[in-house]
């Protein structure tokens, strides 16, 4: 009795703990949760007033980082087809403005970066000990047109943009 009630409380206790690893992101076709959120200078980011734009969203776990760095750095170079189509970019991490600062101009990103200090992330299901890296397009109407976890293509994130 006791080994099944321990099992039990032990299997809820890692399945609670490490859910973070398995969650999925929000799904194609669901709303966007709105936000507020500021960038490296402090400007202060509304999902809502974006509406009527392609919006992606790049959730990393640190700046300056290698596979960070190698991501942004992929929608730096594509960032004139992201133009093309419409899109604005913004990297989302809870470091500080002034790392996030330091980190765009050391790369030269031409998209914000902005401080997800209370992982508002959350709501995106990326939040966890450490930031889900996942990437979402959020189609001008304000519905998730593309999500998925890992380093997507800019290009096929952005070909969603219709």
């Amino acid at each position: 009795m006791f080994w099944l009630l321990g099992n039990y409380i032990i299997g809820n206790w890692v399945q609670t703990v490490f859910s973070w690893l398995w969650s999925d992101p929000l799904p194609a076709g669901s709303a966007a949760p709105d936000f507020s959120l500021p960038d490296e200078s402090g400007q202060v980011v509304h999902l809502a007033e974006l509406r009527g734009s392609h919006v992606v969203l790049v959730f990393y776990p640190g700046d300056d980082t290698s596979v960070c760095t190698k991501q942004l750095c992929q929608f730096r170079d594509d960032w004139s087809q992201a133009q093309a189509r419409g899109v604005e970019i913004f990297g989302v991490n809870p470091q500080s403005a002034r790392k996030h600062a330091e980190f765009r101009r050391k790369y030269g990103f031409p998209f914000r970066l902005l401080v997800d200090e209370g992982q508002k992330g959350a709501l995106y299901h990326t939040n966890g000990l450490i930031v889900k890296r996942t990437v979402y397009l959020i189609g001008r109407d304000g519905v998730i047109r593309f999500s998925r976890r890992g380093v997507p293509a800019p290009r096929d994130v952005s070909s969603n943009a219709v």
